[in-house]
Parts: C-alpha cells; sequence; structure tokens
C-alpha cells in the first residue's frame, strides 16, 4: 500500500512543526504590543506610569504617563510591524524589549517582570528567525 502525502499549504502547515512556531508567535508578537499599546491609553490592566524608572522619566519631556502614551504608539507600531514584515518586526520587538528590561532592571521590585520580558525577548529573535524561512515574500530557494 502506497501513501501519498498532500503537500497543499495547508497539509505542510499541520505536519511542519516549525512553520507553526512561526504562525503561533507571529500571531502573539502582533496581537500582545498592540493589545499592550492600546492598554497604555485605557489604564485597565495596570498602572503602566508606576514601571517607568525615575531616571527615564527624568530623561523624557512631560509626565510619566505622557511617556507611556508614547510607549503605547511604539508598541502599536510594533505590533503591526510584525504582522507585515516579521523578519524585521520579530528584531524590532526584541531590541524593544531589551529597552524595557534595561528600565525594569533599574526600578526594584521589578526584576520578576524583567525576566519574563527576557523570556519575551528570546521568543522574539525565534520569531524573526523563523520569518527568514517561512514569512511571506521569502526567495524561494533561500536559507538563513
Amino acid at each position: 500500500m502506497t501513501t501519498h502525502l498532500d503537500r497543499t499549504r495547508g497539509a505542510v502547515t499541520a505536519i511542519d512543526p516549525a512553520r507553526q512556531a512561526f504562525l503561533l508567535l507571529r500571531t502573539v508578537f502582533t496581537i500582545a504590543p498592540i493589545a499592550f499599546g492600546l492598554d497604555k491609553f485605557a489604564g485597565l490592566l495596570t498602572d503602566w506610569p508606576g514601571y517607568l524608572a525615575p531616571w527615564i522619566d527624568d530623561l523624557v519631556p512631560g509626565t510619566a504617563q505622557q511617556a507611556m502614551y508614547a510607549v503605547g504608539v511604539v508598541e502599536i507600531v510594533a505590533g503591526v510591524v510584525v504582522a507585515v514584515a516579521p523578519r524585521f518586526g520579530g528584531w524590532l520587538v526584541a531590541a524593544w524589549l531589551g529597552g524595557i528590561i534595561v528600565n525594569l532592571l533599574t526600578v526594584p521590585g521589578f526584576y520578576d517582570v524583567a525576566l519574563r520580558d527576557f523570556g519575551l525577548l528570546v521568543a522574539a529573535v525565534a520569531l524573526a528567525r523563523l520569518a527568514a524561512r517561512y514569512a511571506p515574500g521569502r526567495t524561494a530557494g533561500r536559507r538563513s
């Protein structure tokens, strides 16, 4: 008995764990930054200005809340970039998370959040690396 494998796009996705991982990471790193960015304006999840290190608050113009509005815009843009260009967006989110980690490590009591964000940074790098192979528009035959 001979078994034939259907190589349609859906079938390949269903059996390729790396492509599944790419799609999961792309989805999460599209939705989460947009949701957190929007919440910088709504303030439903937490008191965002409380996460801003005092030295950064001293550097940026305006209030800590106004700084969080700017952060929200950057996060929304990052989520959209991941959706449209995940090879670049993954690195953008990783760099943004690196900045967040530096901020959090200078605020006593947020080391656990910094560690969590480090895990997210690693996942964003994994997204960028997987996107080099699985992102739409990739040149056929090109490998990273």
